[in-house]
C-alpha cells in the first residue's frame, strides 16, 4: 500500500470531490444547512468575500464540522507498485449524516490503463475481515448526485481517475451493532491488482449498510491537457 502525503491527500480529495459536479456540493450544503442559502453570511458578521478568506467554488456556504481526527501518516514514497496503478483514498468528508470521500487512481506505470464503470470494493474491519456491506453501482438511493455512468476511460503514464463514494453514518435500530470500516479493499477493473487502501476517516455506516459509488471517470486535469491543442512545428524557409 502506497502512503501519500496528507496535505497531498486532502489536494486530490477536493479536486475529486469538486469534480464530481456541484451535485454533491450542493447535497452537502443541504445536510449542513437546511435553512441557509449559499451567499448567505451569518447574523452580523462579514461575509466570505468582505472578510477576504478565500473560498473554493460551490463551497461558499460550507461550515467546517468536526471530523475524526486522522491519523498522522508516514513518510512519503514515490515507488510505483507492481500493478502499474497507484490508488489512493480521500479524506471523509462529512455533513450530518451524510458521508462522501474520493478513491484516486494514478497510473504510475509504463503500460496504459483501461478501465470501464464502477469499482469493486470490499469495506473491512481493523482485522482486515470483510464487513457486510452492500456496494451500489450509482449514488442512489443515498444521495443525488451527478454519475457519469459506465463508460470507457483510458489512462496514459501520469493520469488519474477518481470515483466518488458516498453513505449514511444513521442507526435506526439500537439492537443492531454499527458498521464502522477501518480499510477499503479497491478492485479497480477485471484484470487490474486489487488494493487496500486506509481512508482519512472511518467508514461509519451506522446500521444502513450500504455505500453508493460513481463509475470511474477522469481526473479533469487530465482531460483539459488531452484536450489542449497543440503548436503546429515551425515551417522551414525554402533555402
Amino acid at each position: 500500500m502506497t502512503v501519500i502525503p496528507f496535505r497531498q491527500v486532502g489536494a486530490l480529495a477536493a479536486v475529486a470531490l469538486l469534480a464530481a459536479g456541484c451535485g454533491l456540493s450542493d447535497e452537502l450544503d443541504r445536510e449542513r444547512n437546511p435553512e441557509r442559502t449559499a451567499d448567505a453570511a451569518p447574523e452580523g458578521g462579514p461575509s466570505a468575500a468582505a472578510s477576504g478568506v478565500p473560498t473554493a467554488p460551490g463551497l461558499a456556504s460550507r461550515t467546517p464540522i468536526p471530523v475524526e481526527e486522522a491519523p498522522v501518516p508516514a513518510a512519503p514514497t514515490s515507488s510505483c507498485p507492481a500493478s502499474g496503478v497507484r490508488i489512493e483514498p480521500g479524506m471523509v468528508d462529512a455533513a450530518m449524516g451524510l458521508r462522501a470521500m474520493s478513491v484516486t487512481l494514478t497510473n504510475c506505470g509504463k503500460r496504459v490503463q483501461r478501465l470501464n464503470g464502477y469499482p469493486g470494493l470490499r469495506v473491512l474491519d481493523e482485522h482486515r475481515e470483510p464487513l457486510d456491506v452492500q456496494i451500489l453501482e450509482g449514488p442512489e438511493p443515498v444521495t443525488q448526485m451527478d454519475d457519469p455512468g459506465p463508460h470507457p476511460v483510458t489512462l496514459k503514464q501520469g493520469e488519474s481517475a477518481y470515483t466518488a463514494l458516498v453513505w449514511r453514518n444513521t442507526v435506526t435500530d439500537t439492537t443492531t451493532t454499527a458498521v464502522s470500516g477501518t480499510y477499503l479493499e479497491v478492485t479497480p477493473a477485471n484484470g487490474v491488482r486489487k488494493a487496500t487502501v486506509t481512508p482519512q476517516g472511518r467508514i461509519d455506516l451506522g446500521n444502513t449498510g450500504r455505500i453508493g459509488t460513481t463509475a470511474w471517470q477522469k481526473t479533469p486535469a487530465d482531460d483539459t491537457r488531452a484536450s489542449r491543442p497543440t503548436a503546429p512545428a515551425p515551417s522551414t524557409p525554402p533555402s
